[in-house]
């Protein structure tokens, strides 16, 4: 019989923490928002602000957890994230200043990044080498399924019971979630679990100081700057989109079809790109989502809104995983979580200025086409800097020795 390499129950572990990282954070901002304003009077534009602080703080956090896991076992930065997040959760319940939701948020903002990308891409380069693009597609999926699953369920307790009552109840999901799972199932690299040491503990890749000062990461983090600017603000405004141009059921469905498809999408893209080149692979996504925001803009019916929904979800998905990939694949893993956590940081200023952007764009012309063809044109933007990034030469990488063990 066969025995199942252990990287996959790692994997598993992570799919877990990032569904309810995803689900509670990421997605459930909005929820947020609207249940502040309801429950408190804050204005929407000071919460929002508070969203952009979560956004911030994540970033900065990011670099910091880099720096962890570079050092220390991620079980411990993720447990961190798990206290900091469900403490964070707990508090949402009870503030009743502005000054004491942006503290609130900034909290959760660094829980948020403990307990998401940057440890769960480098435990799964740690872990994988043949099969990584498969493993991060499986491991990544939990971000989709906790926007379908935990976020309304999530809005139904909260409408039901208020924040008050609600928020404990989230906070325990948290931490639940999170720190038992990856404390007793997620280990820091292959050599914890066979036992062995020496030269398997040494790996190999380039180093931080030298990685960031190449022209690939220079311009890949710029590209997804951009790619992301149009992936997180196409996401925000798309159910606004469809509810404007034909009603609130197309708009439902549309963000339906969107997220169907990102998951859709990530495990063929993981199944793909054992095959295929990643550089070529993220050419393709990056001109698909530029299309589709193009389709977007200028679709003015449901069966066009709901064919961009399909082509832009197919996209969502690999994106995300994409920057990660080639980050490892060029870099190795030697200091790979100080790279991505690097490059995750700079990749903020897209995530957290999209959807503003494109809002600015629909009050200027009361109206998506300029929003959505901005969009498009910062994916067809991000294409031309992924193609000028060439691949650094072989014999100009810092090797810090072998790679750690055997991982498929």
């Amino acid at each position: 019989m066969t025995r199942i390499y252990y990287g996959w129950y790692v994997v598993a572990a992570l799919f877990v923490m990032l569904t309810v990282a995803s689900g509670l954070a990421f997605y459930n901002l909005s929820v947020y928002m609207n249940a502040l304003v309801a429950a408190y009077g804050f204005p929407v534009g000071a919460v929002s602000s508070a969203t952009a602080l979560f956004f911030v703080s994540s970033g900065f956090a990011g670099l910091l957890a880099g720096r962890l896991i570079q050092r220390f076992d991620p079980r411990w930065t993720i447990a961190l994230g798990g206290v900091l997040g469900a403490g964070a959760l707990l508090a949402l319940g009870r503030v009743t200043e502005l000054w004491q939701l942006y503290l609130v948020y900034a909290l959760f903002g660094a829980g948020h990044a403990c307990a998401s990308l940057v440890p769960a891409t480098t435990l799964v380069t740690r872990w994988f080498d043949r099969q990584r693009s498969i493993a991060l597609s499986v491991a990544s999926t939990g971000l989709s399924i906790g926007g379908v699953l935990l976020t309304p369920a999530s809005a139904a307790l909260i409408g039901n019971l208020g924040l008050e009552i609600a928020m404990p109840r989230l906070a325990l999901l948290w931490f639940l979630g999170i720190v038992p799972v990856t404390m007793l199932v997620v280990r820091g690299r292959p050599a914890m679990i066979t036992g062995s040491g020496g030269a398997a503990a040494v790996v190999s890749g380039w180093t931080y100081a030298f990685a960031i000062r190449t022209r690939f990461f220079k311009l890949v983090t710029a590209a997804w700057v951009l790619a992301m600017l149009a992936q997180v603000g196409g996401i925000a405004h798309l159910f606004n989109l469809a509810t404007t141009r034909v009603d609130a059921t197309v708009g439902a469905t549309a963000v339906s079809v969107m997220a169907s498809a990102s998951i859709i999408g990530r495990f063929a893209g993981g199944w793909l790109l054992t095959r295929v080149d990643t550089r070529r692979f993220a050419l393709v996504c990056l001109a698909g989502q530029s299309l589709s925001m193009l389709v977007l803009a200028l679709m003015e019916g449901a069966s066009g809104i709901l064919f961009g929904a399909l082509w832009f979800g197919l996209t969502v998905g690999n994106l995300l995983m994409l920057q990660p990939l080639l980050l490892a694949e060029v870099f190795g893993v030697r200091d790979y979580g100080r790279i991505f956590s690097l490059s995750q940081w700079l990749t903020t200023l897209g995530v957290a200025s999209g959807p503003l952007l494109i809002g600015v764009l629909y009050d200027f012309q009361d109206g998506y086409v300029l929003s959505f063809l901005a969009a498009s044109l910062a994916s067809a933007l991000g294409w031309i800097l992924v193609m000028l990034a060439q691949l650094p030469p072989a014999n100009a990488q810092a090797d810090a020795g072998v790679a750690f063990g055997e991982s498929p």
